[in-house]
């Protein structure tokens, strides 16, 4: 008798994140290397990054590009549809909209402040600069002579509402292309009919289909990381590391600001309700979004905790906090604005007043029309940047650390939709009596 070979177990996956931060590390190695030991002009550097390196690079950001419009768009679409509640909800709705567009504000105005204060992309040799914008592809050259073709003052504004939507999407004019989404969305609730609850539902299909699209594209991320992480380090050296440290130290100083000054004073002078007590009840949710980098993720873990350690009505914590998972990211709108600028700084745009107002403005849209899971952010950040001006392939520069960017966002977001609902929850009549604050 054929003795039994027991089954081996199955290999546990190397997580996507270890992956990244393999393929930061062996390309920043390497280009480091490439950058002391051969020099930037040395002939086979040349070859590698002008025939290997950054067509892959480049490859990996057009299939990016490829997905943001529609995957912006659905998410956009659906996030409004879905506050179909307000009008059923009434005061809690508008309330829980309002708070939202107010806080991530503030959140925007908080990073853009810092970034500007402390100018981590700042200092670069404008001759660098420009030597890896030639490197570019060809969408990186139409990038920058966009930037004298931006529309201005009221043009800018009258832009926004576009005359053809098709050519909106085809010339990446985020505003106007949000602007459409932003009408169609609030059309689906206002509209009570089979017919647009089947468009609703095609959209959701879209938004579902674009999600999965770009979860496919981000396998890719390990491998863009390292051609894109080679190819600055390479032309950089060290002063790359410098940079990314300083910018990761604003982004993470940024957060924890909004989190731990913004939220409590919120939480005390607006909901009446004790910042300490919210922190030691929220603490499950926020080890989980950490860990997961994701607020759709963590939203069943944001329920539980309302109901069990935080006492919310569970008709307002339902509503704010499924709404939240999409609408209410105030990390995400703080991060874009602050990588934005971060980037602009780094290839040596000068945005204006003006330019920065309209990055606020799309970063807090985009807050809404962000997916709530991990790298969802990344393609709005591309697509702002080409909205500015500023080199797309500029995050290239930040994907590498941005695994532990996300999950430090996500966890400002899920922590932020639960100080929402407790706020909202304030004054209801089933709401539980808050501790002194």
């Amino acid at each position: 008798m054929t003795p039994v070979t027991p089954a081996r177990p199955a290999r546990r996956k190397l997580p996507l994140h270890w992956k990244m931060a393999i393929g930061f590390g062996a390309g920043l190695l390497l280009g480091v290397i490439a950058h002391y030991g051969a020099g930037a002009d040395a002939t086979w550097v040349k070859w590698l990054t002008t025939w290997v390196t950054q067509p892959a690079a480049t490859l990996f950001l057009r299939l990016i590009f490829m997905l943001v419009i529609p995957l912006l768009f659905s998410a956009l679409v659906v996030g409004v549809a879905e506050m179909g509640d307000v009008r059923s909800l009434g005061r809690i709705g508008w309330r829980t909209l309002a708070y939202t567009v107010v806080v991530s504000a503030i959140a925007v105005v908080l990073g853009l402040v810092l970034v500007n204060l402390f100018k981590p992309g700042a200092g670069v040799d404008p001759a660098q600069a420009q030597l890896l914008l030639s490197q570019g592809s060809e969408r990186a050259q139409a990038i920058v002579s966009s930037t004298t073709t931006q529309p201005k003052g009221l043009d800018m504004f009258l832009s926004i509402v576009p005359d053809n939507v098709i050519k909106a999407a085809a010339e990446n004019t985020i505003l106007a292309v949000m602007f459409f989404a932003l009408m169609l969305g609030i059309g689906l609730v206002l509209t009570r009919s089979e017919n647009a609850s089947i468009l609703k539902r095609g959209i959701e299909g879209l938004f579902e289909v674009s999600m999965t699209l770009i979860g496919l594209v981000i396998r890719l991320a390990p491998y863009a990381v390292f051609c894109m992480m080679f190819n600055l380090a390479a032309l950089f050296g060290w002063d790359l590391m410098a940079k990314l440290g300083a910018y990761v130290g604003v982004v993470v100083l940024a957060l924890a600001l909004h989190m731990f000054v913004v939220y409590s004073a919120v939480l005390k002078f607006v909901g009446g309700y004790s910042p300490v007590r919210f922190f030691r009840g929220v603490q499950e949710a926020m080890v989980m979004a950490f860990s997961t980098a994701s607020s759709n993720a963590t939203l069943p873990t944001a329920l539980r905790v309302a109901d069990e350690q935080l006492g919310l009505p569970r008709r307002v914590s339902r509503f704010v906090l499924t709404v939240g998972a999409t609408a209410n990211q105030n990390g995400t709108a703080l991060f874009e604005g602050v990588t934005v600028l971060f980037l602009a700084q780094f290839f040596g745009v000068d945005l204006s007043l003006t330019q920065q107002a309209t990055v606020m403005f799309v970063c807090i849209l985009g807050g809404i029309g962000t997916a709530g899971v991990p790298a969802g952010s990344l393609p709005v950040v591309a697509l702002i940047c080409t909205m500015v001006g500023v080199p797309a392939e500029g995050i290239g520069l930040i994907l590498g650390v941005d695994r532990f960017l996300d999950m430090c966002r996500t966890t400002l977001n899920v922590t932020g939709d639960l100080m929402l609902a407790t706020v909202v929850s304030a004054g209801e009549s089933d709401a539980a009596v808050p501790e002194p604050a």
